[in-house]
Parts: structure tokens; sequence; C-alpha cells
């Protein structure tokens, strides 16, 4: 009975911490985890009960508790432990409805903290990334549009979803170093760097992006009318930390990229160097840059596809742009030598009868995790710009 007893509880730890190493070894398929994710607690509480049970037999038989059977029930509730507090949804709790406030004085924000701004069904607000990474997914109401602002922290990917018909989302798993989320409703897994499903109910669907915009927390509180923005508190702004402390900094201090291995990473650049990538749809192959040459550069043209990328305090914002149009960067302004429209940095006019510019989607992420999900990208280098420029635009 003692073997048994052991041999259970084993089965236990396994299924309490199964949650974190399917994750992250490649063998293990998605949909293991998701058959995981259903049935670990059914797991761990059975075999705590029998484990009990066990305990409760030796009472009655000898009068007294076999001490035997002791530690393999103390890893029977540790398995039961592990199993709420080690799975990805527990570990990162998604956060629905958060309070807003355009009382910009009362945050605990400064310099140019990223900002991600969703403007959207008549709703602009803003949510600090520092904020945001915590929970993975932010679920908020756009009047009455559902948008999940999703964002993995090992990829630094960062997309809004609309989400209405599904309802909220939160983290269900990660795999190939990427967040897996799903709805609430019918549990189904989507990768979020593809959109795409993977396993359950809606299988096959298709999440849709909004495209959004990541700023800096000075021009944030310069948009008017004011934009109102997550009531953050200094908790919230905590540094980023993995469920075992420390772990976090030493993994991106180095090559390292839990979940996709080395052999299959792609070396062009080092693993977390930071790229912009066109993920507008109808635009392929699609384009990536570098997003220091892309700041560095202040402006950037891409003629053969129509659209501009806007690099200013270390954020990057794109935007559509027809192919007539000469814009070119005068201090924080858009202009276009064209038609004299003018726009500001978040493309919204200056002018009366003139239209905002329609923004981009992109991504700004990881090289590895970009490659990764997107392998047939075209790398546009700073030297290949005036290829990809529109004539007249002044650098």
């Amino acid at each position: 009975m003692v073997l048994l007893a052991y041999l259970l509880a084993t089965v236990s730890i396994l299924t309490g911490t199964a949650a974190v190493y399917m994750a992250l070894l490649e063998p293990f398929p998605v949909r293991w985890l998701y058959y995981h994710y259903f049935v670990r607690k059914p797991i761990v509480w059975t075999i705590l009960v029998v484990l009990v049970t066990m305990i409760l037999h030796s009472i009655h038989n000898d009068g007294r508790v076999d001490p035997t059977l002791i530690a393999p029930v103390i890893l029977g509730l540790l398995g039961v432990l592990l199993t709420y507090r080690m799975h990805q949804e527990a570990a990162f709790r998604a956060e629905d409805y958060r309070r807003m406030t355009t009382v910009h004085n009362s945050l605990p924000l400064s310099g140019n903290m990223e900002i991600a701004v969703i403007e959207y069904n008549g709703v602009t607000k803003g949510y600090p990334l520092q904020y945001v990474i915590h929970h993975h997914i932010v679920n908020d109401w756009f009047n009455d549009k559902l948008v999940s602002l999703t964002y993995c922290a090992m990829c630094r990917s960062i997309i809004p979803f609309d989400v209405t018909d599904l309802g909220p989302m939160f983290v269900a798993s990660f795999k190939g170093a990427n967040m897996i989320v799903a709805d609430r409703k019918t549990k189904t897994f989507f990768q979020q760097a593809t959109f795409e499903s993977i396993i359950g109910p809606l299988h096959p669907a298709t999440l849709k992006m909004i495209p959004f915009q990541i700023l800096g927390w000075e021009l944030v509180k310069k948009i008017q009318p004011s934009v109102p923005v997550a009531d953050v508190t200094e908790d919230d702004l905590r540094a980023f930390e993995l469920p075992i402390p420390g772990i976090w900094k030493r993994i991106v201090a180095t090559e390292s990229t839990p979940g996709l291995s080395s052999k299959r990473r792609d070396k062009t650049f080092p693993a977390r160097t930071r790229v912009v990538g066109i993920i507008e749809p109808g635009i392929v192959p699609q384009p990536v840059y570098l997003k220091t040459e892309v700041v560095a550069k202040q402006l950037v043209h891409n003629h053969e596809h129509n659209f501009i990328l806007v690099g200013g305090m270390n954020t990057v914002n794109g935007f559509k742009v027809h192919p007539h149009q000469k814009i070119v960067l005068n201090g924080d302004l858009l202009q276009d030598h064209t038609t004299h429209g003018c726009w500001d940095l978040r493309g919204k006019t200056r002018q009366q009868g003139v239209a905002d510019l329609e923004p981009l989607a992109i991504s700004d992420e990881y090289w590895f995790s970009w490659k990764e999900y997107h392998p047939d990208s075209t790398v546009i280098r700073q030297e290949l710009y005036d290829r990809h420029t529109v004539a007249g635009d002044g650098r």
C-alpha cells in the first residue's frame, strides 16, 4: 500500500507541474496541454481523497496513523497546490474591466513609459504596458465591443483582439515561446502570434486584431481630450517576475528562449533584437524592420505597400498612405508636400476637412518570435530604405 501511495503522490506532482514542463518541452503537443487543462484538478483531488482514505483505513485497522503514509499525503497536498498555482491561468491572471482615470497626475507614471493606446468603436483608452505584463491579458469594453489586450512577456508581442462574440479571454498555456489564449465560454485555444485557433469547440477560427498604438507617457498626457488610462498603482508597475523569483532576469539576460529550442531558432539576429513587423492583412510577404533603425531614421516610407513607419521616443507606429502622398516629418508633425495635409504623431489631422491617417497593423516584438511565426517575412535594413522610399520624402 505504501508503494501505491508514493506512486499516486508522484502522479499528483507530475500533474500539478505538467502545465510548465509540457509547455516548455517541444515533444509535448498542444493537445496534451489542452486536455490537461480540464483533467488536472479532478486527477489531483481524486488522488488526495484516495491518500486520505488510506490514512483513515490505517487508523481503523491499527488504531493509529501509519507513519509511512504521511509523506505521500503531504506530496498529494503539494500536487493540489501546484495544480492551482503553477498553471499559466493562475500565474498570469487576466484582469477584467480595470477602472480608468483621466486624472493623469494621480498616476505613478513617468517619462516615456510605454502605453498601449487603443482607439476603437468611438472609445480611446490607454494601458501602461508595465501593468499589462503582469496579467498578460486585460479585458475591457469599448462601448458595446469587448476587447482583449494580450501581452506575451516571453516574446513581447502585444496584440488587442475584438472578442465581442467570444467573451473575455484568459491565459490558457504557452507553446513555442508564445502565449496561448482561450475564451472562457468554450475554452478554445488560440495561438496569440498567429491569431489562429489550435484546438477546441470553435476550431478552426481566427481572432480579429485591432490596430493600436504604443506611445510614450509624455505624449499620451498631451492628447486632447484627455485619454482615460488604467488607474494603476505602484504595485501594478513592479518589476515583472515569473512564479520562480529571479529566473526571469536570468532568462532575458541570455539568448535563452524557453519553449523554443536553440536549434529551431533563427539566429540572423540576437534572439531579443526588437523588430517591427507588418501584420496588416494583404501585405505579403510581411516586411519586418529593426526597431533601432526605424527609431534612428524617424520616418520610413514603404512605397511598395504604401505605408509609413514613424519612430520616436523608442516607439514606432505605422500608417497607411496613398501612392501620391509625399509625407515628411517636421518636428512633432507629419506633413504631406503634395496635398499640404498635416497630422500629429498619432495620425490625427490638424486641418479641417482632412481625414486622419489610417493606422497600420504592426507588431513590436522580439526577432526570435517574429521569425518563428512569420517565417516568410522580408527583412528590410537601413541600407535598403531608399529602395522602399517615396521619392521626395525629404530624407
